[in-house]
């Protein structure tokens, strides 16, 4: 079976040109034009019904089941949006990718400038400002796997830790992921308090208990499963797209310390547990379609094995996604100043593509479910500059960072606030954008 490359072909939703009735959809700046329509969780702020499935348009959203109400989507659609409610978008997930698409193309018809002219007085009713909206994880997340997939940062930590041989020698050959906590996961705006754990000093006996003095944030870009897979039936890297529902922003809070101790010889346990943040919206992987790049290796680099290898993966497997930290410490946000940028990198440079982890992690018979989540591994850039955590920028902790104002940092202090930030563009494209992802640190539970 050829794999349906709906996701991956451009078609008149991503027309540059396409202008909407809902005017903040047509400022240049927005994170939200026409040609983006991510996806999301929301109710109105400060009531406590169900939250509903809705899709962002330049700073408003469209509820969709009320959308459904009136009459923009098809029977089936419209059931399986509405099985969403309070359910999260599982249903559509797993519902496959040309009812996605068929979703987005549908929103696109009636929220175009050109749209019939009932449309703008109809959908008056659906649309609310997103500054009015409570909002909660996209789906429910049943399984976390995080992966290991930025070369850049594998090399960089390596470094520290062994000069003469940074990268493991699979590394190369296979993408590494463990199995994380789902249950901490949050959505941008989560707050929580630094982790305790044990952590062994290099000069002391034994160990010790308490507030982890090494926090640190990891920049990643995460993938949601859309369909799933029966266990025991391996997913094929040509139909590995369709099984890919769409991409957030995510932070992967790390305890430097407890894991040090910790994570020989199982891996990350307790420094990684304590809190996962994700952006509200997700992007679907047709908003990403003018944004993909050829996937190779350099010719001397290690080549893939054959079943993570394949011609639509290496035509366009790759995408590109400016990627930024901005850090906002306790004292910048009392003196109302602005988050500071710490730096820049392009997830195009991650060493494997999500169909390349998702195949591999599917290879073993291993059953994904619609709404798993997968973490790409910290995206770093090539230059010392580009680190995606503070382990990377400071060297171990051992160059701490100056911010604009003269507050230093190696690790994270209580109240910083960290904002991950994430944007495509490309000449002759809309700018599109991943909305929020910001998580702040909390004191510790019971520190003075």
């Amino acid at each position: 079976m050829m794999t349906s490359l709906s996701s991956l072909s451009i078609d008149h939703t991503h027309d540059p040109a396409l202008r909407s009735w809902v005017s903040g959809a047509n400022d240049e700046t927005t994170e939200f034009p026409l040609q983006n329509l991510p996806l999301g969780m929301a109710r109105p702020a400060g009531q406590s019904g169900a939250f509903r499935p809705f899709a962002a348009i330049g700073a408003e959203a469209v509820d969709l089941i009320a959308a459904a109400a009136l009459g923009v989507f098809s029977d089936e659609l419209a059931a399986v949006l509405r099985a969403c409610e309070g359910q999260g978008l599982n249903p559509l997930m797993a519902a496959g990718p040309a009812l996605r698409r068929q979703c987005r193309h549908a929103l696109v018809a009636v929220l175009d400038e050109k749209a019939d002219a009932e449309w703008p007085g109809k959908l008056s009713a659906a649309l609310v400002s997103q500054s009015s909206l409570e909002f909660t994880l996209p789906c429910r997340i049943g399984d976390y796997t995080d992966f290991y997939a930025g070369i850049h940062h594998a090399t960089a930590v390596g470094k520290l830790f062994r000069p003469d041989n940074p990268l493991l020698p699979n590394y190369k050959w296979v993408p590494i992921g463990y199995h994380g906590r789902a249950s901490s996961i949050g959505v941008s705006g989560q707050q929580f308090h630094r982790p305790l754990g044990q952590s062994k000093a290099p000069d002391a006996e034994v160990p010790s208990f308490g507030p982890s003095k090494r926090l640190d944030y990891e920049l990643e870009v995460g993938a949601l499963v859309g369909l799933g897979n029966a266990q025991g039936t391996p997913v094929a890297l040509a139909q590995a797209e369709d099984h890919l529902f769409g991409l957030v922003l995510l932070n992967d809070w790390s305890a430097r310390d407890v894991q040090a101790w910790e994570y020989q010889p199982l891996g990350p346990f307790l420094a990684k547990s304590f809190a996962t943040t994700v952006s509200p919206w997700v992007v679907t992987m047709e908003a990403l379609a003018p944004f993909r790049r050829p996937f190779s290796r350099a010719a001397d680099d290690v080549q893939p094995l054959p079943y993570l290898q394949g011609d639509t993966n290496a035509a366009q497997g790759a995408i590109s996604i400016q990627l930024e930290v901005h850090l906002q410490t306790a004292a910048m946000r009392a003196a109302q100043q602005p988050p500071h940028r710490l730096m820049r990198s392009d997830f195009a440079d991650c060493y494997w593509t999500f169909a390349q982890m998702l195949t591999h992690h599917a290879s073993n018979g291993c059953n994904l479910q619609p709404g798993d989540l997968f973490g790409s591994g910290t995206q770093s850039g090539p230059a010392s500059d580009q680190g995606g955590s503070l382990l990377e920028l400071t060297q171990g902790g051992k160059q701490p960072l100056t911010l604009p104002h003269g507050e230093q940092r190696t690790f994270l202090q209580d109240g910083d606030s960290v904002a991950l930030v994430g944007f495509c563009e490309a000449p002759g494209r809309r700018r599109i954008g991943f909305g929020p992802c910001v998580g702040t640190v909390l004191p510790a539970i019971g520190a003075a």
